[in-house]
């Protein structure tokens, strides 16, 4: 039994040591010939033998083990009709809904308001706006709006205007649903929360809006349909 235990053992000790001499085989091929292809972060293995999966940042080349070619797309299995890079990608780009701050966010409500998402959102985007028409449909949701000027123009002083507001709320949706201007800010205001909300953006990498995070921590960047995103809502619900 012992003799069985250390065979086993070394066999993964020498298995680690191949990967590990393979990753860098791969590393230094890929650099030397794309000097251009930003840092790789991770090289692992994928699920089909002798396809390499090469993560930078969010993003998820393949590679054979001579690091000869690079593929772009997605790897499907198609036994269970999974696709593999979508689900990974889904796990490098999840948010701990618990870990994000609330307190930084336009808070609206319909029904109950049991179900829960979070939107970056920039008052001047106009899918952002399309997505705020969609939310008029849904019933039984909580939406936290976190508003991130990232379009430039005047959306750093519109953001301003509408967190100052006494309505932040009503304010909000008049100006994405309706173009009514936010009134002027008057006197002294706290706004620090638009440049933590940017600095949140930022830690997750986070560079269009509208950004939609679910309970379950996934994002999906764009706006969804109300058709769209209660079918999301509804297999969330069914998963938990």
């Amino acid at each position: 039994m012992l003799i069985r235990k250390l065979t086993a053992m070394a066999a993964l000790v020498l298995l680690a040591g191949t990967a590990l001499a393979q990753e860098a085989v791969i590393r230094k091929n890929l650099v030397e010939r794309l000097p251009t292809l930003p840092k790789i972060d991770e090289v692992k293995q994928s699920a089909m033998a002798g396809l390499w999966e090469i993560r930078i940042g969010t993003e998820i080349r393949y590679t054979d083990a001579q690091g000869n070619y690079l593929i772009e797309g997605d790897l499907i299995d198609l036994r269970s009709k999974r696709n593999l890079t979508e689900e990974r990608v889904n796990k490098l780009t999840a948010i701990d809904f618990a870990s994000l701050p609330l307190k930084d966010a336009i808070v609206w409500k319909a029904g109950t308001g049991k179900r829960r998402i979070a939107v970056f959102a920039d008052p001047n985007c106009g899918y952002c706006k399309r997505f705020e028409r969609a939310l008029l449909e849904m019933k039984d949701i909580t939406v936290y709006t976190f508003v991130v000027p990232i379009l430039g123009g005047d959306s750093p002083e519109k953001s301003r205007a509408i967190w100052c507001a006494k309505e932040q709320q009503n304010t909000w949706r008049n100006w994405m649903l309706e173009g009514t201007a936010p009134p002027k800010v008057a006197g002294a205001c706290d706004d620090s929360a638009i440049e933590r909300n940017n600095a949140l953006i930022r830690k997750h990498r986070i560079n269009g809006t509208p950004a939609i995070v679910f309970e379950d921590g996934q994002r999906v960047p764009g706006a969804l349909t109300a058709e769209q995103l209660e079918k999301r809502l509804q297999t969330q619900a069914a998963r938990s």
